[in-house]
């Protein structure tokens, strides 16, 4: 479908730089423009794009001020990058929706299944789970038994949810993941081997939240595993048994968390960070990538970097010094020679 730059602005409430009759029918990275497409601008590490891209339309903030001419036309917004993603969500809510259940699939005849529900073939949903209105369970999904899931959820093929775990609304799982799998729990015996302990919890997770391809959620080893509303979880990630993740907090890729942690709201966690087990992490707490936790993080609003991780002003201070300490070992052996020399 075409739409003009006019009616981008319209949908966005957004105000239209050049001619509003222009049209896209697709969108395109800045600096791979082409004719007929729609790019923004939020990063200014970007901005020379814009001088040179030959995206018909581009979506920038208001402030925006141009050095110079530029061909496209511009749709000023608050925040560009929002936008956006405004107009990406109209448009996959644009595509036609799923609906019905595929054969060969498996309802358990006590599974309670709302409206305009999508079962895709190959599907296993266990007794007395319930489904909520638009949840949509394609191929490959196995949904064990007493699970809930609330409306509009959507479980891409191959994820696994295991008995008694609860799901709110409108979250969004990717393939791969396995919510409820058990806790690490193993206790050593006297053969000096280890005797398995039943994880008998379960997972809760709450509304809006998002789970990347192949992360793991393990259920508790009693009680439950909770992930708040509006968490968002990358992909390869490892939360373990009785962690809780509060509101809103966002943890990328191949980051693990030892059973038993708690993380607070509104806290952003970089790639491959290591949570040791048993820790309270204050609300808005950030953790750079590849940090090693090992300690409880008690004020709100730290920012962490290292590993072990400190606060991250000092980390880079010392980090200006421990990467020259080669050319301060080859100084400081400089200076011995000459006292040696003196001493003669």
């Amino acid at each position: 479908m075409n739409f003009t730059a006019n009616d981008i602005a319209e949908f966005l409430n957004g105000e239209v730089d050049g001619d509003g009759t222009v049209s896209v029918n697709n969108v395109s990275r800045i600096e791979e423009g082409e004719p007929g497409t729609l790019s923004f601008l939020a990063n200014p590490k970007y901005v020379h794009y814009i001088y040179e891209t030959k995206s018909s339309v581009v979506l920038v903030n208001k402030d925006f001020v141009a050095d110079k001419e530029i061909a496209a036309t511009l749709i000023r917004v608050e925040d560009a990058y929002q936008a956006l993603a405004q107009l990406l969500e109209m448009y996959e809510q644009s595509k036609p929706q799923h609906v019905g259940i595929e054969q060969p699939s498996f309802v358990s005849k006590t599974a309670t299944v709302g409206d305009q529900v999508y079962i895709g073939a190959f599907a296993y949903v266990g007794s007395n789970v319930k489904l909520g209105k638009n949840v949509k369970l394609y191929p490959h999904v196995y949904v064990g038994d007493n699970v809930t899931i609330g409306d509009n959820t959507v479980l891409n093929s191959g994820v696994k949810v295991y008995q008694n775990c609860m799901i709110g609304a409108e979250c969004i799982f990717h393939s791969g993941v396995v919510i409820g799998g058990d806790g690490f729990g193993f206790a050593p015996s006297s053969a000096n081997d280890y005797k398995k302990v039943p994880q008998v919890g379960n997972v809760i997770i709450e509304d809006h939240v998002e789970i990347g391809a192949n992360t793991c959620v393990d259920r508790a080893t009693m009680g439950s595993t909770i992930i708040r509303k509006g968490v968002k979880l990358d992909n390869l990630i490892q939360v373990a048994h009785n962690v809780e993740i509060d509101e809103n907090t966002v943890i990328a890729a191949q980051t693990g968390i030892a059973g038993s942690s708690k993380v607070g709201k509104n806290c952003m966690i970089g790639g491959q960070v290591g949570l040791a087990g048993h820790l309270s992490i204050a609300d808005e707490v950030k953790i750079a990538a590849q940090s090693g936790i090992g300690r409880n993080i008690k004020k709100e609003g730290t920012v962490l970097q290292g590993s072990p991780a400190f606060e991250f002003g000092p980390y880079q201070k010392s980090y200006v010094l421990f990467k020259n300490l080669p050319k301060m070992r080859e100084q400081i052996m400089a200076l011995e020679k000459e006292l040696k020399e003196l001493k003669k």
